[in-house]
């Protein structure tokens, strides 16, 4: 039981460790209004691709905070339309963003991941579905964002794929926020719907679901192991083994 526990311990711990370091060796992150926003190619020109796109983002949070989390997003293009909508959550005033332009900025500096793509007729059925569930997000006031262990920018996301079904994708690990649940206890779906959790606020809990796997979550960060597509999950440090490819 003694090596049991020591191991658990240094998976949740040593990741951590691991992460700070690379973090203390990089150089120095801009300030937040000189960082870098610039798009990295990864959605498609409005002018190339006329058919609906849905696109949803991840990329580390802004300095210290990359170091345990990501920031995601959600991005939008009805067929036909000439750019991207995009939403945020963020930490200041009324939380959520609406913003036109480029999905795929970086995120003040920071390469974001795509986790899902998709396009076509799929994307022009989901497009009133997430719109729906955004315009219902329930804490879109000021006073709505707690940076840990929520709501933030991941519970809004997962909120949204919880409501629209056929995004079903796995958030990274390390996207805090994501298993925030409103009451000290909460069983609700896993964000891609294909299993269940269990919450304490988003401080502790449990998910077992098709996409995600076996997931242990503690104080907003997660320890689990993806069985389908074989990978082990570590906190600060994210999915490590086969790819799961964008939706």
């Amino acid at each position: 039981m003694r090596g049991i526990l020591l191991t658990f311990l240094a998976l949740l711990i040593v990741p951590v460790l691991l992460r700070a370091a690379v973090y203390a060796a990089s150089s120095p992150q801009a300030h937040w209004s000189e960082a870098d926003r610039t798009p990295v190619g990864l959605a498609p020109a409005p002018s190339r691709e006329t058919r609906a796109v849905v696109q949803v983002y991840a990329a580390r949070a802004y300095r210290w905070r990359g170091i345990f989390a990501v920031h995601t997003w959600i991005a939008l293009k009805p067929a036909g339309a000439s750019d991207y909508t995009r939403y945020d959550v963020i930490g200041w005033g009324r939380p959520l963003r609406v913003s036109v332009g480029p999905p795929d900025g970086r995120w003040y500096g920071n390469d974001p991941e795509l986790l899902v793509d998709v396009r076509g007729d799929r994307a022009s059925r989901m497009i009133p579905a997430i719109e729906a569930a955004v315009a219902r997000y329930p804490y879109d006031r000021p006073g709505g964002y707690t940076l840990w262990p929520g709501p933030n920018s991941n519970s809004f996301v997962a909120e949204i794929a919880r409501e629209v079904p056929d995004l079903q994708f796995a958030f990274p690990p390390h996207a805090v926020g994501k298993d925030f649940g409103p009451s000290w206890l909460t069983v609700m779906p896993t964000p891609s719907n294909s299993g269940w959790q269990i919450s304490f606020a988003g401080y502790a809990g449990i998910a077992i679901g098709a996409v995600e796997g076996l997931e242990l979550h503690i104080l907003g960060q997660t320890l689990g192991l993806d069985i389908l597509r074989p990978a082990i999950k570590l906190p600060a440090m994210g999915r490590i083994g086969l790819d799961r490819q964008p939706a």
